[in-house]
């Protein structure tokens, strides 16, 4: 079946009381439209469409971020969510299949109820998702008859009786692309609020003949984003169900509550997670790995077997290969690490490549910077780098070689060769005792004066 998108991501949000367009607010590590253009991306569309408005530049720059085949189009004045998925006609006036509308701040959809929406079109021209709300309030309420779906009546606009059904609309809706944008064009503003609902052209099918149905959805999963409190809410609602996935796949969390996934977090089966572990975009962790508490993983991938903290920090491009090792306070940042390495603790290694079952020492510091140019260093198989050993890029350690503890290294080291750079230890005796008498008797003084 071929399927086009259509997103909705044109308002300001302006209860958000941000500079920031609503459907870039972030949960999990992720914009609110990346969330909603992942559930599309559930559908393979043939063509996916972004409607932005407020800040269209950042928007549509997010969007081809996720999806570089994402097309964007501008609703310049918003004038009601009819007039919004009337941009997309110019695009999609001609797409065979069915268009499905969804919203950039409604981020829990889930891919298996679009996927009924599809198979209800089999039975109605128009369908559309709606859920029994716990607390109706302003939503839209859909009327129906049996099976059917009459009308969607807005708040603004409704009866008291109408005000009192429970069952509310999500404004995600699926037809027939042609016959969506047929629909659309009957669509008037004499309304409340002066727009072009969407939501019209239930009633405007049923005139003309065609059915129109409804699927029903928890209402979690229509969880719309306003405010700060819904956004919030909206992080707490997604870390809940993706510790429940994480769990019943297999991985292990020894405290739940405590671990934040970002929305393309993936965990393999048996994988040890510990407390109070945050991960950032792009984070893939093997199965059998196993992450120690209180850890910021972003950007990386950790194979089976490694291991990782506690208190370490891997940033954007940490390769680690299996059985690897890294310790408590550690960061890693672009680095290469082979099988078998071991960074025990208090070390940063950017920039790096570090060959199989390398040991390096506490302290270690690739000095990657100069202030203006990042560089490269390159660390042979079994090599030992000593303890507080400072490697000046760009630079190389061969194969075996070793690093005297303290060493500062500026030039290459050949494989199995021993580097020391450091100054020659003086020992003066006796000289601490009277340096302390006099520095005493300074202070003394001082204190007298």
């Amino acid at each position: 079946m071929q399927v086009s998108a259509i997103i909705l991501a044109a308002g300001q949000g302006t209860r958000m009381n941000s500079d920031l367009p609503k459907v870039l607010h972030r949960v999990a590590a992720a914009p609110l439209l990346h969330h909603a253009m992942a559930t599309a991306a559930s559908l393979s569309p043939e063509r996916l469409v972004v409607v932005a408005g407020h800040g269209a530049e950042a928007v549509a720059a997010a969007a081809r971020a996720f999806d570089e085949t994402a097309e964007v189009v501008i609703q310049d004045e918003q004038k009601g969510t009819g007039h919004a998925v009337d941009m997309a006609r110019p695009l999609l006036a001609g797409a065979p299949g069915e268009a499905m509308v969804l919203y950039g701040d409604t981020p829990f959809i889930r891919p298996e109820t679009l996927q009924a929406m599809l198979e209800a079109r089999a039975r109605h021209a128009v369908v559309v998702l709606g859920f029994h709300a716990r607390d109706p309030g302003r939503y839209g309420r859909l009327l129906t008859a049996g099976d059917d779906l009459l009308a969607i009546r807005e708040w603004k606009d409704a009866t008291e009786a109408e005000r009192a059904v429970t069952l509310c609309n999500s404004g995600v809706i699926c037809a027939e692309a042609g016959t969506l944008f047929a629909l659309i064009a009957a669509i008037g503003n004499q309304n409340a609020s002066g727009e072009y609902y969407l939501t019209d052209v239930v009633e405007i099918a049923r005139a003309r003949g065609l059915s129109a149905g409804v699927v029903i959805c928890p209402e979690d999963e229509t969880l719309g984003v306003n405010t700060r409190q819904q956004l919030a809410g909206a992080e707490a609602a997604f870390q809940a169900r993706a510790r429940a996935e994480a769990l019943e796949n297999g991985v292990t969390l020894t405290a739940p509550e405590t671990v934040f996934f970002a929305l393309d977090t993936v965990v393999g089966r048996d994988a040890i997670i510990g407390p109070h572990v945050l991960f950032g975009p792009r984070v893939t962790i093997e199965s059998g790995a196993e992450i120690r508490g209180f850890c910021h993983l972003e950007g990386c991938h950790v194979s089976r077997g490694a291991d990782v903290g506690p208190f370490a920090r891997l940033r954007p491009g940490a390769e680690l290969a299996e059985d690897v090792h890294v310790g408590n306070f550690v960061e890693i940042k672009n680095a290469i690490l082979d099988e078998g390495v071991k960074v025990g603790h208090l070390t940063y290694l950017g920039d790096a490549h570090v060959g199989e079952f390398t040991n390096i020492g506490a302290g270690t510091v690739t000095c990657n910077y100069d202030g203006v140019m990042k560089h490269r260093t390159e660390i042979g198989k079994r090599a030992f780098i000593g303890s507080a050993t400072m490697l000046v890029a760009p630079v190389r350690v061969g194969d075996g070689a070793l690093t005297g503890s303290g060493s500062v290294i500026t030039d290459d080291v050949p494989a199995g060769a021993l580097a020391l750079a450091r100054a020659e230890q003086v020992v003066k005796p006796g000289l601490a005792i009277r340096l302390f008498e006099k520095l005493r008797a300074a202070k003394a003084a001082g204190t007298k004066g």
